[in-house]
């Protein structure tokens, strides 16, 4: 009986909407140089809440990126998924040409957490202020957190599977590892990712009840992960979007091939036991090099998930440590999120971004306000640190207890 080839899975388009850019290049020139835009909130109704420095996504125009009748209908997090989702169609040079006669062959999947805060609460205050025929027909759409992978299958004539997924911050991953379980299958292209939206009153208020969120208002010192100054995150707006394909078709129509998603893994260990987050890590580290048929001392360079809690920091280390032996105190460890904040469902798809980017360029970014670290780990601080990288192991938790693990190859390493 003759064996059928495994379908791989593979990164043509990347597309980026976030704190330190709204395009890639702009992520990726800031990302590499190491500099922090954590600032101040100035979201309008945020100004008297305890949250006093995140990541906000400035000079974001939705209405000249998207059409009318779609921002109505949207909220703040699906604009920025949208826009996201066009920068890495564009990038994949994917269009409408290509799959007018078989949108089946592309789906769609997102993740999310927070939803659409902004369009929710506005709703509801013209529910209570002025009285429920003064609430738009879009509020039983716009604030679920499917609604990005509706309007951009929508939006885009993509009929191929479509999801979402709902599974903590580390989402962002399981969501790319669903859409190559997607391609697996037979389907030939998904625009995955996740964008947040997490800095209207609203949300912002629900947040104040994570022990872990960083109230200081100094932006230099508000989200200082793997330090002794560490005292937890700080939220970001954005995120990313990527065109995952199965590399043959990818190679037919001339793609260019950016990485390949290799192995991914996912464990969950329970709200706020990061103690018990190390074993859960580690395992999910584990079963994603089993899949990428990856050893240890192969990993080039960890995207950590940072997430600045000293206890969770600390079961990060010894994490890596367990799942990757000795190699896991001599790999370089990089976090470029400290110089953006958590988009959480969007975080761990930036740093795909941002691990592919930095294999394309072999150059490992720095983790920006970070200098003194007090962990066993070669964590890259200061300026970015020039290495031939061939693969990229990327992690992720959520505060709710989802532990994920991604690698990634260059190009190279794909089989033709």
């Amino acid at each position: 009986m003759k064996t059928r080839k495994a379908r791989r899975t593979v990164v043509t388009g990347i597309g980026v909407v976030a704190p330190n850019g709204t395009n890639t290049e702009a992520f990726w020139k800031r990302t590499h140089e190491g500099i922090s835009v954590l600032d101040r909130v100035t979201r309008e109704g945020c100004e008297q809440l305890p949250l006093r420095v995140a990541g906000e996504v400035r000079g974001f125009e939705a209405a000249e990126l998207i059409e009318e009748r779609f921002i109505v209908q949207t909220d703040r997090f699906t604009h920025f998924a949208m826009a996201a989702a066009d920068i890495a169609l564009d990038d994949a040079r994917l269009g409408r040409a290509d799959y007018e006669d078989s949108p089946f062959d592309i789906g769609v999947v997102t993740a999310a957490g927070s939803g659409g805060g902004e369009f929710g609460q506005r709703e509801l205050q013209r529910l209570w202020g002025q009285g429920s025929t003064y609430v738009g027909p879009y509020q039983s759409i716009a604030w679920f957190y499917a609604a990005s992978t509706g309007q951009i299958s929508i939006r885009g004539g993509f009929k191929g599977p479509c999801a979402v997924v709902a599974s903590d911050e580390a989402g962002g991953l399981d969501a790319l590892a669903h859409a190559a379980r997607s391609i697996r299958r037979g389907t030939e292209a998904v625009v995955v990712g996740a964008a947040e939206a997490p800095l209207a009153p609203y949300s912002v208020v629900c947040q104040l009840g994570y022990e872990d969120l960083s109230t200081r208002d100094d932006p230099a010192r508000a989200y200082r992960p793997f330090t002794s100054d560490a005292c937890g995150f700080v939220p970001a707006e954005g995120g990313a979007m990527l065109v995952v394909e199965e590399e043959q078709s990818a190679r037919r129509r001339g793609a260019r091939i950016r990485a390949e998603v290799a192995g991914h893994a996912a464990t969950f260990t329970g709200a706020a036991r990061w103690e018990e987050s190390r074993e859960g890590l580690a395992q999910a580290i584990i079963g994603a090099l089993r899949e990428a048929d990856c050893a240890p001392d192969e990993i080039d360079v960890v995207f950590a998930d940072a997430l600045g809690v000293p206890a969770a920091d600390r079961a990060e280390a010894l994490a890596i440590a367990d799942a990757l032996g000795a190699h896991g105190r001599q790999v370089p460890v990089t976090a470029p999120k400290s110089g953006i904040g958590r988009a959480y469902c969007g975080a761990p798809v930036l740093d795909v971004a941002a691990a592919v980017l930095s294999m394309e360029n072999a150059l490992i970014p720095p983790t920006p306000n970070v200098f003194d670290v007090c962990h066993d780990l070669d964590v890259v601080t200061g300026q970015a640190r020039p290495a031939e990288l061939r693969t990229a192991l990327v992690l992720s938790r959520g505060l709710m207890g989802s532990n994920a693990a991604m690698v990634l190859r260059r190009p190279t390493d794909i089989q033709v």
